[in-house]
């Protein structure tokens, strides 16, 4: 994806191939680049910062290297790091991190992979 288009939007969120199961990633991947693909679409700069839950990933590192990249008008926090209970000290974790290093970027959260680009459009338009 292109992020140098603005305004720049930073998508934070799990990377469907490195959560552990026995299930299929790719109807999630496909999902995420379509959602994506919309921003894209209306002119919106985007990057993605997908972090694993198979231990390989410093995820403060991660993502604060993500959020430092450039300035970011908003950035979302995808669901897959909000719609497990198993998963709320990360979310803390990266709530913090945004607060810290990209202190004006509005935070916006979506439903799905689907629902990316009207999150963001609710703070970018």
């Amino acid at each position: 994806m292109d992020a140098t288009a603005s305004p720049r939007v930073l998508v934070i969120g799990l990377d469907p191939y490195r959560v552990p199961g026995p299930w299929d990633p790719e109807p999630v991947a496909k999902a995420i680049e379509a959602g994506l693909a919309e921003l894209t679409e209306h002119g919106v700069g985007v990057e993605t910062c997908l972090i694993g839950l198979d231990g390989s990933d410093d995820v403060a590192a991660v993502v604060a290297n993500a959020l430092r990249t450039q300035t970011w008008e908003c950035v979302i926090v995808g669901g897959g790091l909000r719609h497990s209970d198993d998963q709320v000290e990360l979310l803390e974790q990266v709530i913090n991190l945004i607060r810290r290093h990209a202190p004006y970027a509005a935070i916006a959260f979506n439903d799905t992979p689907a629902t990316t680009y009207k999150a963001a459009a609710r703070w970018i338009e």
